[in-house]
């Protein structure tokens, strides 16, 4: 029922930023069909579903893409699709026989959608790499850390999810509309280390401006700021303080008791670290429920620091639904949100191969050309 319902995706399975495109994909509405490895096939209930949560939404077939019929087993889905996408080093879908010259030439309106860290080409197109290496040449992991402290790895949001699937998926939905327009399809080339970057166009433009150093823990953004940071409670916990704008910063002092004149300067960045040091010790004389109840609901730009455990049960998160659980696992619900064909959860995460023969069928095999292709190991 999402905005994305009749398009097909064909996923050649991988991991990280891929199962996260397609993920977004399939909450949108679009028919995914992963291609597990037919190795990776073992069984499985469908009664009990696995618990990848990037994985929810599709159905699976198991295919030998190393196998003359594997790989003409998946040109012919490719055939039947709006877009596929993979995430095999450069040169790999090609060398297996599904790279995007033999795919678009069996469907010139193929949307081909390509997942990678460095890139197709470049100096390290062809060396490993994860998410922590391609923010780090993006420029992004040297500005995010405390004032003379190493750098902090922000999980693996910023390269493998943000920077790469998310980036992915809006290149898949921008060339489909291309296609339905122009008629013909094309490749999407996604790298992480060009989606990093690109979520620091406000951090370089500040810098252009000269708001912005790259010393880090220095700025407003980055815990410099002292109304632009996390802070301890009394019990242990955390609270986020974000009173950027001068009406908000005047809510905050209110309502933590910052009345002093040395308050009355907010961005006078040579005081900004004995103005930290004494809003860190207001903070920790209450509790983290203390300060929910004072500043939950008001102007002062505040949100207590919540583990993965607590977000789902916190009331708001609550009214918003913005959690579910489904197949036995608490998870995030479909985002972003549509008034009239609204996202949703299209099923639980398929067990590899589960669907094999349904989708086989679909695309025009018989019964015995089905258990002539199992039999050969091309499929599972």
């Amino acid at each position: 029922m999402g905005p994305l319902a009749g398009v097909r995706v064909v996923e050649f399975a991988g991991i990280g930023p891929g199962p996260f495109c397609a993920m977004m994909l399939a909450d949108a509405g679009a028919d995914v069909i992963r291609v597990d490895r037919a190795s990776a096939v073992w069984g499985g209930d469908p009664g009990s579903p696995p618990a990848d949560v990037l994985a929810r939404g599709r159905r699976s077939i198991g295919v030998d893409l190393k196998s003359p019929d594997g790989v003409e087993t998946a040109l012919r889905l490719a055939e039947g699709a709006d877009a596929t996408l993979e995430g095999f080093r450069p040169g790999v879908a090609e060398r297996l026989g599904i790279g995007p010259e033999v795919c678009l030439a069996r469907n010139p309106r193929l949307v081909y959608g390509r997942m990678t860290g460095w890139g197709q080409d470049g100096p390290y197109a062809h060396a490993a790499g994860h998410d922590l290496n391609y923010i780090s040449l993006a420029g992004v992991l040297g500005a995010i850390g405390r004032k003379g402290q190493a750098p902090v790895p922000p999980l693996n949001l910023v390269g493998d999810f943000g920077g790469g699937g998310m980036y992915l998926a809006f290149g898949i939905v921008c060339a489909l509309l291309e296609a339905r327009s122009g008629g013909r399809g094309q490749v999407v080339d996604a790298a992480m280390v060009d989606g990093a970057a690109s979520l620091m166009a406000f951090v370089y433009g500040m810098r252009a401006m000269g708001y912005w150093t790259d010393e880090r823990g220095a700025n407003m953004l980055d815990t410099g700021a002292p109304y632009y940071d996390v802070y301890e409670t009394s019990d242990g916990g955390f609270v986020s303080l974000a009173a950027i704008e001068p009406q908000f910063y005047a809510e905050m002092r209110e309502r933590l008791g910052l009345d002093g004149p040395q308050w009355d300067e907010q961005n006078r960045r040579d005081r900004w670290p004995e103005l930290k040091a004494e809003l860190a010790q207001v903070v920790a004389s209450k509790t983290l429920d203390e300060w929910s109840r004072i500043l939950e609901g008001s102007d002062a730009c505040f949100a207590p620091v919540l583990s993965p455990a607590d977000a789902p049960d916190h009331p708001h998160n609550r009214a918003r639904g913005t959690f579910t659980e489904e197949f036995g696992v608490v998870q995030p619900r479909p985002a972003p949100r549509f008034s009239r064909t609204d996202s949703s959860i299209g099923g639980p995460p398929p067990h590899p191969g589960q669907h094999t023969d349904e989708i086989l069928g679909e695309i025009g095999l018989a019964a015995d050309a089905i258990a002539a292709l199992r039999s050969s190991g091309a499929v599972a």
